[in-house]
C-alpha cells in the first residue's frame, strides 16, 4: 500500500502578534485534521509561509507537526531551500526531529541553467539520507519546471518515493499516471482544479490548502474519484471549485486561506510581514462564501459538522 495518499493539506503556520509560532493553536488545528479524517499533513510548504519563517520557527513547526500527528497520519516536511547544501542541512535537522519524509523542490532564487542541474541536485540529496523523499514541482516559485524526462530519472534514485505536481501541466501529469501506473511511486496532484480528473485517472491523492475547513467534503471528493464514480466526482467538483474561489478573494491566497481556516476557532488569521492581511470587506465575502459552501454541502448529503 502506498504511504502517501488521500487528502493532505499543506498546513498553515499560525503565529501570535509577535510572529512567534502559536503552538497551542497549531496543535489544535492538527488534531482537528486527524479527527476529521484527512490522510496526512504537509508542513513547512508554501502555504505554511515556510520561507518567511526563521530557521528556528520552521524547525519548531515541523517538530510540532511530527509530535502531534505522525503517530496517526504521515507527516511530509518541506526542506526546500536555495542550494543543495542548505537542503541537506534541513534534512539532517528533520532526521534529528524524527521525521520520515522530506519534500524537496529544485533550488530557487538562483538562475537555472538546464534540467541537468536539478537532476544533480536530487541525486546529491537522495545520497545524503535514508528518509523518504517527495519531489515537489512548483515552477511558479522555483523558476524551473521539472520535465517528464527528468522526473523519470529522479524517480529511479534511492529513497525517492513520490511526486507532488503543482505545475498545473495536466498533460505531463497524465504521462506520469501512465508511466508510474504499476510502480510503487506516489503521485499527488498539487493543483486542486485538476484534482477530480486526476483521481479518476489514478492519482494517489491531492494537496488542497483549504481542506481543513471542509474536511468531509474533500474526503468524499477523494473517495468518489478513487472509486471511479464519475457522476459524483463531477457533482462534488463544482462545490470544490466554490471552495477554491475563496483563495482569490484577497490580494494573496495565503491571507485568504489563513483567514478562512481561522473561522474554525483554533488559530488567528495573522500572516507574516510583509503580506497584506485580508480587509474587512474581503472577510465578509469569504464568510459569505463559507456559509454558501456549507449549505450546498448539507443539501448534497454531506455532514459538515
Amino acid at each position: 500500500m502506498k504511504k502517501y495518499k488521500g487528502v493532505i493539506p499543506p498546513i498553515i503556520t499560525p503565529v501570535d502578534p509577535n510572529e512567534n509560532l502559536d503552538e497551542q493553536g497549531f496543535r489544535r488545528l492538527l488534531r482537528h485534521c486527524i479527527n476529521k479524517g484527512l490522510h496526512g499533513i504537509f508542513v513547512a510548504g508554501t502555504n505554511g509561509e515556510t520561507m518567511a519563517l526563521t530557521q528556528e520557527q520552521r524547525d519548531r513547526a515541523i517538530h510540532i507537526a511530527i509530535d502531534e500527528a505522525s503517530k496517526d497520519i504521515p507527516v511530509m516536511a518541506g526542506v526546500m531551500d536555495t542550494s543543495t547544501k542548505r537542503v541537506i542541512e534541513n534534512i539532517k535537522r528533520l532526521e534529528q526531529m524524527g521525521g520520515t519524509c522530506a519534500v524537496v523542490t529544485p533550488i530557487f532564487y538562483a538562475r537555472h541553467t538546464d534540467q541537468s542541474e536539478t537532476i544533480r541536485h536530487f541525486e546529491k540529496v537522495s545520497q545524503s539520507t535514508d528518509l523518504d523523499i517527495l519531489i515537489y514541482n512548483i515552477p511558479t516559485f522555483t523558476g524551473i519546471n521539472i520535465s517528464f524526462e527528468s522526473l523519470k530519472i529522479i524517480a529511479s534514485m534511492d529513497h525517492i518515493v513520490g511526486y507532488k505536481d503543482s505545475s498545473g501541466n495536466f498533460a505531463d501529469f497524465m504521462k506520469c499516471l501512465i508511466y508510474f501506473e504499476d510502480k510503487e511511486f506516489c503521485l499527488l496532484q498539487g493543483s486542486t482544479p485538476l484534482a477530480g480528473v486526476s483521481m479518476l485517472m489514478g492519482a494517489d491523492g491531492f494537496i488542497p490548502s483549504i481542506s481543513p475547513l471542509f474536511p468531509s467534503l474533500f474526503v468524499e471528493f477523494f473517495n468518489a474519484g478513487k472509486s471511479g464514480n464519475i457522476s459524483r466526482t463531477k457533482q462534488l467538483n463544482a462545490l470544490i471549485s466554490d471552495t477554491s474561489s475563496i483563495l482569490s478573494m484577497s490580494k494573496n491566497q495565503i491571507s485568504a486561506n489563513k483567514f478562512a481556516i481561522s473561522q474554525l476557532g483554533f488559530t488567528d488569521k495573522r500572516v507574516l510581514e510583509p503580506l497584506d492581511p485580508v480587509t474587512p470587506e474581503e472577510e465578509r465575502r469569504i464568510c459569505s462564501k463559507i456559509d454558501e459552501v456549507m449549505n450546498k454541502a448539507h443539501a448534497m448529503g454531506i455532514s459538515m459538522c
